[in-house]
């Protein structure tokens, strides 16, 4: 048997070692159907020297018999009438054409008159004509009913044997040569080979089930497996085609990652050639999209599964999996040429299971440590350039730090690298990527006390406070909206990010609360005489210095004047509360209130106006301008309860402190207003705290 080549060796283009064409990296697209119908030549093969000659298989005395014989019967019609035996029923051109018989697949049409001679078998079949392959397979059976009859002798019966089995040699090789290189025959001369190679397989199985005749002289020569020959040299084809060597490109993939790419390639390339230019011309029952697909996914599978046995690097783990479990089934299976096809075929996966599942834990395993050493690198840069004062970029006229992007990069290309193979590993990812962004976040906040604490003399100090500050906004933001996290983030991921937004703003405000803090002491050095006037050199001081802060983003400046409108309140209150004003006058009481109620009524309006919603600190001034301007004991009680209903944090030393104003108090009177506290104190934590700020004596 010849030589086994290639299932596309010989078409134009680039051919690799094993004989095929190169489709890698070939422009040149295949030759169609229709420019192979226009080729006037066929391709001839002889096979005398791969058979023993048939004019020698009999003795000179019969051939003397053999030539009396011919002299009474018919002369020959030639190969005119020979060829029409075999040329009658089919339709002519322009005519819908079927590989298939008309009846049922197994349905043989019987040569009408005389069959033509061993020897004019022979000189077609050298001649490549396939078309003498029904008169051969009616020769067949004629032998066959002659040796059931048994009227000639077992001599007889072995010489005519030998010769038939000559020529099936002779067709055998015709057919399995054209099918080696099926795409460099004309199509008819394929269509040919296909109908002949299922004609054989029909036979056989007719054979079989017939049984072989008992008592008979001929030796059993079906089956013939012409199917198996085939098929072996299909999966022959697929080998040299998927294990050619993948030349080296200039894009840095690795020696996996190139012998990947040329196997789906490859694969992809030679079933679309068979789907497209081979499947018309077969009979269905030959099924050669089956046979082909079944080869290259074995071979393709060996190979993976050869791979897997290495231990892998990330990389070459990572596009392991992607092909296993992407490329292979989504672009290749399931791709519009071939899906058709293949999903019947039902190939399967190129790995099993259990090693799909090893291999994936590998990749998650290696992916989150890769992460985490890029996120630790991108912080250390970070904090080195904060250490070298290194002035922060600015972006829409506002301070700008390109760490929150690099970790948002870091953990999105982790999960998309997931995903990319499965969507079920890139949920498994991102929840594990989640957890190590708030232990990132935790590193963060850690390093930025640091600089908070050692840097203060840098000059670009306060800038690359407010960029870290706006880096919030990066990680919430990626936080809701690229990872789909629910708006009422977690305290593990939050709660590192809060703190640095806390402990930066009070970096910022250090310097202006320091100035205010002796304004403040007016209210209580001049006894609260002038309590407009100091509050307008507070709200004065205050309006100076925001423009320091406009760096930030709008939604931060606004958290910093709601900030601002605390550190106000509080401090308006611990005046308040210095039990240094005692006033024992009711009508005192009543202007003290009143001032109260104003400077309150004017710290919230500079507040809103710029940019505070704590709307929840409405109340707290006014409430306690009430409680000073109140007389009656259960008047004060009912505005009591409802304060600490407002503000839980506020405590019987907090009352204590406010009640002292009022002078006029009897001890009985205060330690029965401070009791309605005995109901509230303790029944609600306040999630904002106020009076938990202010000591009290």
């Amino acid at each position: 048997m010849l030589k086994m080549m290639t299932f596309f060796q010989g078409l134009p283009g680039q051919h690799t070692a094993s004989g095929g064409p190169d489709l890698r990296g070939s422009s040149q697209k295949l030759p169609s159907t229709s420019e192979l119908e226009s080729e006037a030549s066929m391709s001839e093969a002889s096979s005398e020297d791969l058979v023993p000659p048939l004019e020698a298989a009999g003795a000179p005395d019969r051939d003397k018999e053999e030539a009396l014989k011919k002299k009474k019967k018919k002369k020959s019609k030639g190969l005119a009438s020979m060829l029409s035996v075999f040329t009658k029923g089919r339709k002519k051109k322009g005519q819908p054409g079927s590989a298939e018989p008309e009846g049922h697949p197994g349905a043989q049409p019987e040569p009408s008159g005389p069959l033509p001679t061993a020897e004019e078998l022979k000189a077609e079949l050298e001649r490549g004509r396939l078309e003498a392959a029904r008169p051969l397979l009616a020769l067949e059976r004629e032998l066959a009913a002659a040796a059931a009859a048994g009227g000639e002798s077992a001599e007889e019966l072995v010489r005519r044997q030998s010769k038939v089995e000559a020529l099936y040699v002779l067709l055998r090789e015709q057919v399995l040569g054209v099918l080696r290189r099926p795409l460099d025959v004309a199509p008819e001369r394929l269509r040919q080979a296909l109908q002949v190679l299922a004609e054989q397989e029909r036979e056989d199985r007719r054979a079989a089930a017939a049984g072989a005749p008992g008592g008979s002289a001929l030796v059993a020569a079906r089956p013939r497996r012409w199917l198996q020959l085939w098929r072996r040299a299909v999966a022959q084809a697929a080998q040299e085609r998927l294990g050619a060597r993948p030349a080296a490109d200039a894009e840095g993939r690795s020696e996996a990652e190139r012998a990947f790419l040329h196997m789906g390639r490859t694969m992809k390339e030679d079933l679309e050639a068979v789907v497209e230019r081979l499947k018309p011309l077969s009979p269905a029952d030959l099924d050669v999209v089956a046979a082909y697909a079944e080869s290259y996914h074995e071979h393709f599978a060996a190979q993976l599964a050869a791979v897997a046995q290495f231990e892998l690097c990330e990389r070459d783990t990572y596009m392991l999996l992607l092909w296993v479990q992407n490329l292979y089934p989504n672009d290749i299976i399931n791709s519009p040429k071939l899906a058709g096809d293949l999903q019947r075929v039902q190939l399967g996966s190129l790995l099993p299971p259990r090693q799909i599942r090893l291999l994936e834990a590998t990749f998650l395993s290696n992916e989150v440590a890769s992460v985490k050493e890029l996120m630790a690198r991108a912080l250390e840069l970070e904090s080195q350039r904060w250490a070298r004062d290194v002035a922060p970029q600015r972006l829409d006229s506002h301070y700008h730090s390109e760490l929150a992007i690099d970790i948002i990069q870091i953990i999105s290309q982790g999960q998309a690298k997931a995903e990319s193979i499965t969507l079920d590993l890139g949920v498994q990812i991102k929840n594990v990527l989640l957890l190590e962004l708030a232990a990132f976040l935790r590193s963060y906040q850690r390093a930025f006390d640091e600089f908070l604490e050692r840097c203060k003399q840098l000059r670009n100090y306060r800038a690359n406070v407010m960029a870290n500050i706006n880096n919030c906004l990066s990680f919430r933001t990626a936080m809701e909206q690229k990872w789909q996290i629910l708006q009422d983030l977690p305290g593990h991921l939050m709660g590192p990010l809060s703190d640095l937004k806390s402990h930066g703003f009070d970096t910022l405000l250090q310097s202006l609360f320091g100035d205010l803090k002796p304004l403040f002491k007016r209210f209580t050095q001049t006894r609260w005489a002038a309590p407009a006037q100091t509050l307008g050199d507070i709200i004065s001081t205050v309006g100076e210095r925001l423009p320091e802060f406009s760096e930030l983003h709008d939604c931060f400046q606004k958290e910093l004047m709601e900030v601002v409108h605390l550190h106000l309140v509080k401090e308006y209150i611990i005046r308040l509360s210095k039990r240094s004003l005692v006033l024992k006058v009711v009508e005192q009481q009543r202007q003290l209130a009143e001032h109260i109620l104003a400077n309150a009524e004017v710290i919230q309006r500079f507040c809103t106006q710029n940019g505070s919603s704590a709307t929840w600190l409405h109340h707290a001034l006014p409430t306690l301008a009430e409680i000073i301007r109140l007389q009656d004991p259960s008047a004060i009680k009912i505005e009591v309860a409802t304060y600490a209903t407002r503000y839980p944090d506020f405590s019987k030393g907090h009352l204590s402190a406010i009640l002292a104003i009022k002078g006029n108090l009897s001890s009985n009177e205060v330690k029965s207003i401070r009791s309605i506290l005995d109901v509230s104190e303790g029944m609600q934590q306040s999630s904002k705290p106020l009076f938990s700020l202010i000591k009290v004596g």
